[in-house]
């Protein structure tokens, strides 16, 4: 029996990478965006994970729901720069990547970088420019770079895009197209809190007596130190049945009777992605299903299409990638 102890003591089951600085990083991001956000958990961690893994985020919600609000104190808790773009339906290309100016003096052209060359991009109300302002940003989202008159500029990392839009309001907006909906790595839809989480946003708001949140938030990770925390989510062990369980649900939603359109392999490589970075936040070195199902419904969301039936129904996405998510057998 006191060998069997004594055994028991000496295992070790420590990560196999270390990713103490990783998680604090995180509790450290949120513990400051706390300060004037409330309620929104689940938005941050996505946030959070998308920023890891190098992915864009499309954020959808009613008006006045902090959208806006959280995706710049998001941005001001990492030191980098940080652009924000309004859209509007007279935007035109140039207006955000950049235009060639003549220069007297040389009597050359000289490209004169737009608001796109930054590290974190806010780009407000996205669906209300029109669809060729929108096809502008396809190179630099997929890509990393913009490439005028010939000439290729790459993007500095960390590159991120957030853009927010409404749902409600169709008036003088125009649909993003599937191309562009497809390089997004989520799509988070953020709801209205709850009672009590609103007397906390009043209280807070009173508490604040007229101060900006911005002043609230300070910096929190450099670009070299969220480089390192990349480079270790891309050795998060993934087991082979993994693999299997995220590529039966993406295919699954390729042959549903209540989806007209299905998630792309593009899909399955963004969960598989997303479930590793998931697994790193929660100081683990491998991917569980459980980070697969919380990384689907963001994913998928704006990747997968209802049947005009199941729409004019009022059926939304979610309800069947959870449906999917159920009557696949979840790897032991």
């Amino acid at each position: 029996m006191e060998n069997k102890e004594e055994n028991t003591t000496d295992l070790n089951f420590d990560a196999r990478i270390p990713l103490a600085d990783l998680q604090k990083a995180v509790a450290d991001i949120k513990q400051e965006l706390a300060k004037v956000i409330i309620g929104q958990d689940n938005f941050i961690e996505l946030l959070i994970v998308s920023l890891l893994v190098d992915g864009h985020v499309l954020i959808e919600g009613v008006p006045g729901v902090a959208k806006t609000i959280t995706a710049k104190l998001f941005a001001k808790t990492l030191k980098t720069n940080f652009s924000r773009i309004q859209f509007t339906p007279d935007l035109m290309p140039s207006d955000i990547l950049g235009t060639s100016i003549f220069n007297v003096k040389s009597s050359e052209f000289e490209f004169k970088k737009g608001p796109i060359f930054s590290n974190i991009i806010l780009i407000d109300e996205i669906n209300r420019a029109p669809a060729k302002t929108q096809a502008a940003m396809f190179e630099t989202m997929e890509e990393r770079q913009v490439t005028m008159d010939g000439t290729t500029y790459t993007m500095e990392s960390p590159f991120m895009v957030l853009a927010t839009q409404n749902p409600i309001e169709q008036e003088g907006t125009y649909a993003l197209p599937e191309a562009q909906l497809d390089r997004f790595l989520f799509k988070i839809k953020v709801s209205y809190p709850e009672t009590d989480e609103e007397i906390l946003i009043l209280k807070s708001h009173h508490e604040r007596k007229g101060a900006l949140p911005q002043t609230k938030v300070k910096d929190i990770l450099s670009p070299t130190k969220l480089k390192t925390f990349k480079a270790q989510i891309q050795d998060i062990i993934v087991e082979e049945k993994i693999f299997k369980y995220i590529a039966e649900v993406v295919s699954k939603t390729r042959n549903h009777p209540h989806l007209y359109l299905g998630g792309s392999p593009r899909a399955s490589i963004a969960t598989l992605n997303s479930a590793k970075a998931f697994a790193a936040v929660n100081g683990r070195d491998f991917v569980t299903p459980e980070d697969v199902k919380k990384a689907l419904v963001p994913v998928l969301n704006h990747r997968v299409i209802l049947t005009p039936e199941r729409e004019m129904e009022g059926m939304f996405t979610e309800n069947v990638i959870k449906m999917i998510t159920e009557s696949v057998e979840i790897p032991r």
